[in-house]
């Protein structure tokens, strides 16, 4: 009796092992297009990732260098103060786009060019993401927002 008891306690301590392996491979498989880490241009210009690597850029997009192509097409260069990143993408972008702002894109470096899938802009005039102010502080050029605003 107390074998029997024994065996089925191992039987169930193994299924339950192995029942977390696959939820754990899974969650992992599930997520594995789903995370982007972070770079400055910085980071970019010193080791340039993988064409094949999805990732996001951040910092301000430098003063006189968009360009808007035909139809959606837009290109400019996105700066930390310590390196520069030639952007190209094609669609609309937020409304609150605009030079010497914070942006954070989404996409790869391809040809020493960073082909954004997605880009987001500041929402007001004080956020900056937070990926982008480490970076900027880092350069040592980071500017406080006033406090009387």
């Amino acid at each position: 009796m107390k074998s029997l008891k024994k065996q089925r306690r191992i039987q169930v301590i193994a299924l339950a092992t192995l029942a977390l392996v696959i939820s754990t491979v899974l969650i992992g498989y599930a997520m594995r297009d789903g995370i982007n880490f972070f770079r400055s241009p910085s980071q970019v210009v010193a080791e340039p990732p993988a064409p094949t690597e999805v990732f996001r850029i951040g910092g301000l997009v430098e003063e006189g260098s968009i360009v808007r192509g035909q139809g959606e097409a837009v290109s400019f260069r996105v700066t930390d103060g310590g390196a520069t990143v030639p952007v190209v993408y094609t669609g609309v972008l937020p409304d609150l786009f605009n030079e010497n702002e914070g942006m954070v894109g989404t996409g790869r470096f391809v040809d020493g060019v960073f082909q954004a899938q997605e880009i987001l802009a500041r929402h007001d005039e004080e956020y900056m993401p937070a990926e982008v102010v480490d970076a900027l502080k880092e350069q040592g050029v980071y500017k406080e927002p006033d406090a009387g605003s």
